[in-house]
């Protein structure tokens, strides 16, 4: 893995981004390139159209720059204190989808806050720049929290569909520098009768790829109870299939990756075939 994307804005940054990129680097270097978006649109707001309102809009164009000055600085910092080139992309309009496709496109990974996830989310409904970042991203994501240790450990969430098995493959092939570490492939269903699907061929896969692999069913709700399963797996690393596409999959859907974003805050790499 050559290149990564960091997608930011100005109130939520993933501080433990750096030190895992850090970890990264032991294998080979990393390129790290920031994409900083505003949360609102400043040329926009800084039109003669807006100006007529005056007070509240300037206050408005003012912080969001600063928020964006400020975002940046930190960005530098990181990367300069842990040796991580860099480069650098601002967009003063806002979120812009067709330029985070075309980022995406031509990345690795992009890397994203799980705060920026979580923002504007009620209890019981997912996030709509989660649910969009994750279907039209062009590249596996990985989702950071805001603090980070160190990963000593693999959960590969799997329901048997080949969503979870692409998810699986492209970890495999990003993050060779973590054969070593303990993996479980945990096989949520509700229905206690169901066998795991393919299981002579993940475990052959398993066997191929880790020294360490084992396979887990859970029986409960795919959801809520899972993360609060995960809760109890320190310094781990979460791997999923999107949603994306069919949202057949109760392991993939919205409400699902919601739920551990929000109540696990470790890693979250999520991947879907284009």
């Amino acid at each position: 893995m050559k290149k990564i994307l960091f997608a930011c804005d100005g109130d939520h940054f993933p501080e433990g981004a750096f030190k895992f990129i850090k970890s990264l680097q032991v294998n080979e270097p990393v390129t790290l390139k920031g994409m900083f978006f505003t949360g609102v649109a400043i040329r926009q707001l800084s039109s003669p159209v807006y100006s007529d309102f005056a007070a509240p809009y300037v206050r408005l164009v003012e912080e969001e720059r600063q928020s964006l000055i400020k975002s940046r600085e930190r960005f530098i910092h990181g990367c300069e204190s842990y040796g991580i080139r860099y480069k650098i992309e601002e967009y003063e309009d806002g979120w812009d989808q067709g330029r985070f496709i075309k980022e995406t496109r031509f990345a690795d990974l992009a890397l994203i806050s799980e705060q920026l996830f979580c923002k504007e989310i009620l209890e019981d409904q997912p996030n709509s720049f989660m649910e969009e970042a994750l279907r039209i991203a062009e590249c596996p994501v990985m989702i950071m929290p805001e603090s980070f240790s160190s990963v000593e450990r693999i959960v590969v969430a799997y329901d048997g569909k080949k969503e979870s098995a692409f998810a699986l493959k492209q970890f495999s092939h990003l993050f060779s520098q973590f054969d070593e570490l303990p993996v479980e492939f945990v096989y949520v269903k509700d229905d206690e009768t169901d066998d795991i699907p393919d299981m002579d061929l993940l475990k052959e896969y398993s066997n191929a790829h880790y020294d360490a692999g084992n396979i887990t069913k859970l029986h409960f709700d795919a959801g809520h109870s899972f993360s609060k399963w995960l809760q109890n797996k320190k310094n781990t690393l979460l791997v999923a299939g999107s949603f994306s596409r069919s949202g057949t999959s109760m392991l993939f859907k919205p409400s699902f990756v919601d739920q551990i974003i929000r109540k696990s805050s470790i890693p979250v790499f999520i991947a879907h075939n284009v």
